[in-house]
């Protein structure tokens, strides 16, 4: 079964503005990468827009009112300081978010084993009742309680890999021992949060990492720290938070992580998923802002899901 892409041209759409590094070019650089010839076999499919429903599973709903009621008609609104929407957002956010139920529906039919979302805005940093860095709606969120409403899943792994801890992911999840959420993250940075204190009802592992860490110590702190805990949780479903802004050449960070730390990541994570979960993995795009090391390590993370 092949892997599947899920995208939409509102992901390149959306424009936080000039001189925003979550620019539109960072989609364009995945997509062109997947469209070489190894990457052939990828079932492409368009990203549907998720329903309010499914939404305010995580979201409370006047925050979804105000995402909803404040995307201009033309020019920009911000909700933060980073967090910045055109006329396009509205769509591209709502897709993002619809791009992992439809994910995790086709794994969960047998459609497929593994999905990849090409989308943005990003989701990690989105609280239940308010958005930041970048992020509007949690994405990764959304998808994971979809698998456990709409799929009746018991347990759903989610492992987070950007430089930036998945803070709104944490809150999410914080008192739901059916969801663990695993982030390493370099700390002490944006947003703050993640210290390996942060335990939730003991379904959360974070892994902070100092700045200059590289791919041995990366390696051996996943080894050490999440692989074990993901195992004895036994997730029927795996999802990743694909971020690749902890690669060596971003400009946004300083941990020194290269494409095949993500390529080693990802299967080892694969192995948690055959286990567990019957082989079912979803990813989503995340962070990175390096345009060539972006999509270097998008096309090493999406070789393994098709391995």
């Amino acid at each position: 079964m092949a892997t599947i892409l899920f995208t939409h041209p509102s992901a390149v759409e959306h424009d936080p503005g000039p001189g925003h590094p979550e620019r539109s070019d960072r989609l364009r650089a995945v997509l062109k990468a997947l469209d070489e010839p190894a990457f052939k076999p990828l079932t492409r499919r368009e990203a549907p827009a998720a329903s309010r429903e499914q939404i305010e599973r995580v979201h409370a709903s006047k925050y979804v009112d105000f995402v909803m009621k404040n995307v201009p008609k033309s020019g920009y609104t911000a909700i933060d300081g980073d967090t910045v929407m055109s006329a396009a957002t509205g769509e591209a956010a709502l897709r993002a978010a619809g791009a992992l139920t439809a994910a995790v529906d086709a794994v969960m039919m047998a459609e497929t084993k593994t999905a990849f979302c090409a989308v943005r805005p990003p989701g990690h940093h989105a609280e239940p009742s308010r958005g930041m860095g970048f992020c509007f709606f949690n994405n990764i969120a959304i998808g994971a309680r979809h698998a456990r409403v709409a799929h009746g899943l018991k347990r759903v792994g989610i492992v987070d890999f950007d430089v930036h801890h998945g803070n709104g992911t944490q809150a999410a999840f914080w008192e739901d021992p059916g969801v663990f959420f695993a982030s390493t993250h370099q700390y002490p940075l944006y947003p703050g949060t993640g210290s390996a204190d942060e335990r939730g009802a003991g379904n959360i592992v974070n892994v902070p990492l100092r700045p200059g860490t590289n791919g041995a110590e990366f390696r051996s702190r996943v080894e050490r720290d999440i692989l074990p805990a993901l195992d004895l949780f036994g997730p029927e479903l795996v999802l990743i938070s694909a971020g690749f802004d902890a690669h060596t050449r971003d400009p946004l960070a300083n941990l020194d992580l290269t494409e095949d730390d993500f390529a080693w990541c990802t299967a080892r994570l694969r192995e948690i998923a055959d286990k567990h979960a019957a082989g079912r993995m979803v990813s989503t795009l995340e962070g990175g802002y390096d345009l060539r090391a972006l999509a270097g390590s998008a096309a090493a993370h999406v070789a393994e899901l098709m391995a």
